[in-house]
């Protein structure tokens, strides 16, 4: 699989993924690495997130990638406030309309920092409660430093989805 923090936007990438015909992460980002955080704003984070993604599906399709081979990233922490990561994991489940797998890495990440005030080596149970909330939400691939553990969440949360059916 490629996962490509800038969603196939540099010149021929599109063309060079599609011709490997693997799977593609494609993730979202406002702004460069470098200055991401600086100051990211937003009208409507879900909004603007899954417009950016949509967008990219259209292109990198075109180029020659087959759809089933898309696997979408809200990009939790790169160009988003604290605010803005909690928006978006509020309205995960929506991203799902746009009919593709969904990939989410919150372990340890600094948004978690943020509403915890621990530092990254003591964020597992915020780790944790991402993690599940975004398994709730519909998260098909949840990127995780604590494996064991996270399955563990996450097991619950199947189980649970399917006493429910």
């Amino acid at each position: 699989m490629i996962n490509d923090v800038r969603a196939l936007q540099r010149d021929g990438a599109p063309e060079v993924v599609a011709s490997a015909g693997v799977p593609v992460c494609v993730m979202h980002i406002q702004g460069e690495p470098d200055t991401m955080q600086d100051d990211p704003r937003y009208r409507s984070v879900r909004r603007e997130v899954s417009s950016f993604l949509t967008e990219r599906m259209r292109v990198i399709e075109k180029a020659g990638v087959r759809p089933d081979n898309i696997i979408l990233d809200p990009g939790f922490g790169f160009g988003k406030s604290p605010q803005h990561n909690l928006q978006l994991l509020a309205s995960l489940e929506q991203l799902q309309l746009l009919g593709h797998p969904i990939l989410v890495g919150m372990s340890r990440k600094s948004m978690l920092g943020h509403i915890t005030g621990r530092d990254v080596s003591e964020r597992l149970p915020a780790s944790l409660a991402a993690a599940t909330i975004s398994a709730m939400k519909g998260a098909s691939i949840i990127r995780v430093h604590d494996v064991r553990e996270t399955v563990d969440a996450v097991k619950v949360v199947t189980a649970m989805e399917e006493a429910g059916r």
